[in-house]
């Protein structure tokens, strides 16, 4: 699945967030913990360079703990990361944030210098929820669907610490088509810019294989069904979603399922981990490379004749 959501404002926030940086002292990323590494902007990393960062995995409650830890540990072996696994079920531990953003600047607060932060990440993963969190009352506008934060803001924290509050982007392109499925469920862009079938039947065939027991117990299924198209008929059923003549809606099922991983009444999952993301990583690259091979195979096809003779000649006088 191909996803095309990358609103005029995105690009606007990007080059704004360019301009800026080099007065900022350290990054704060927000990431979803259920997609660590598909809601982890590629372009952020780059323009970031050695500057401090804490990554925080946000709506923690929603993820698997275990897989949080994992994550955790992979993000803290890179230089100048630190992380968080915050929630808004816990906003005391959102509370540390300002500490360790002291604690990861040092040289800036012995010159008794503000401390300049900006904090990042993709829409819709909880950056104003935990912009209100930090400054004790309502600054930044929440809303539950992406791209509700428009533009740059500044917000003194107090204790010597200012924060740069910027809109939620994406990128261009998704390289991985894993990442497109995972931010489609997981709600970081609009639901009008995916298939909501298409996104449901990647979602079944994932949990099947790593969460299996979630799925039977929330459709109380006896077994699991052994196709994608059979358990998104099972769940149809379960919710009832029904169209003329009893048959099952699959849009309604799919849209039935989407809202139960979205909630939590899945239980608390995670759609990857470092390990998977190795290996989808390598894919990538293969895939590039070949493609690659393939532009520079219709470039030479586009050579004439006389000059490939010509320039085989002089690679044979070589």
């Amino acid at each position: 699945m191909s996803i095309h959501w990358y609103p005029g404002h995105m690009h606007k926030a990007q080059k704004e967030m360019q301009e800026v940086l080099p007065k900022i002292d350290l990054l704060i990323e927000v990431l979803d913990a259920r997609i660590p590494y598909s809601s982890e902007n590629p372009m952020i990393e780059a323009l970031r360079g050695d500057k401090p960062c804490i990554k925080l995995l946000s709506k923690s409650d929603l993820a698997d703990p275990s897989m949080t830890a994992k994550w955790q540990a992979h993000f803290e072996s890179q230089k100048n990361v630190k992380t968080l696994a915050i929630s808004t079920e816990q906003p005391s531990i959102a509370k540390q944030i300002p500490d360790l953003c002291r604690k990861l600047c040092p040289h800036v607060e012995g010159q008794h210098k503000t401390l300049q932060t900006m904090i990042v990440g993709i829409p819709n993963v909880g950056k104003s929820t935990l912009i209100n969190t930090l400054a004790g009352k309502v600054i930044a506008k929440v809303g539950n669907e992406p791209a509700v934060t428009k533009s740059q803001q500044r917000i003194n924290l107090g204790n010597g610490i200012m924060l740069c509050d910027t809109p939620g982007i994406l990128w261009p392109k998704i390289e991985n088509f894993h990442g497109s499925y995972r931010l489609a469920a997981t709600g970081a862009i609009r639901d009008t810019a995916m298939e909501y079938e298409d996104v449901a039947f990647y979602l079944v065939d994932y949990l099947a294989l790593a969460y299996p027991e979630r799925l039977m117990e929330r459709y109380q299924l006896k077994e699991m069904p052994p196709t994608e198209i059979e358990r998104m008929e099972a769940i149809g059923i379960a919710r009832a979603c029904r169209a003329r003549g009893g048959r099952v809606d699959l849009f309604k099922a799919s849209e039935a399922l989407l809202q139960d991983v979205r909630s939590g009444k899945l239980g608390r999952i995670t759609f990857e981990s470092p390990e998977m993301i190795a290996l989808e990583e390598i894919a990538v690259e293969e895939k590039k490379a070949a493609k690659a091979a393939k532009q520079e195979a219709r470039k030479k096809a586009r050579v004439p004749q006389r000059q490939r003779d010509k320039l085989a000649r002089e690679n044979k006088d070589h």
